[in-house]
């Protein structure tokens, strides 16, 4: 079991560090706009360390995406937790597309999304 969630651990940081990258951000960009420190923000990309659900929404929106996305592509939400698709990755991974054009992608995809009540 200790196995396991340390997998999905290395997990998390790996998708924090490809999250990273594909914003073109460098660890120190993000420990700034996440707020945490840089060394801190090392140890989470490399599995090392758990961080609370305060940095992990911290990191999350300093990254454009949600935690839930972040944790989901970690493997740590339950089924009935998990993101409804990954239309927004998609989004974000498309090359032919500058950030610019992503991000208002992203926007116009969000506000056709039904609100929690």
């Amino acid at each position: 079991m200790a196995d396991d969630w340390e997998g999905r651990l290395g997990a998390l940081g790996a998708a924090i560090r490809q999250q990273r990258q594909l914003a073109k951000m460098s660890l120190r960009q993000l420990s700034d706009l996440a707020q945490v420190s840089n060394p801190y923000l090392s140890q989470i990309e490399r599995g090392l360390h758990e961080p609370s659900v305060r940095v992990v929404r911290s990191i999350a929106r300093a990254l454009n995406v949600s935690a839930e996305e972040l944790l989901d592509r970690a493997g740590m939400l339950d089924e009935d937790e998990q993101p409804s698709g990954d239309t927004e990755d998609a989004i974000r991974r498309d090359t032919r597309l500058t950030d610019a054009q992503k991000e208002a992608l992203i926007t116009v995809y969000r506000s056709f999304l039904p609100t929690s009540p």
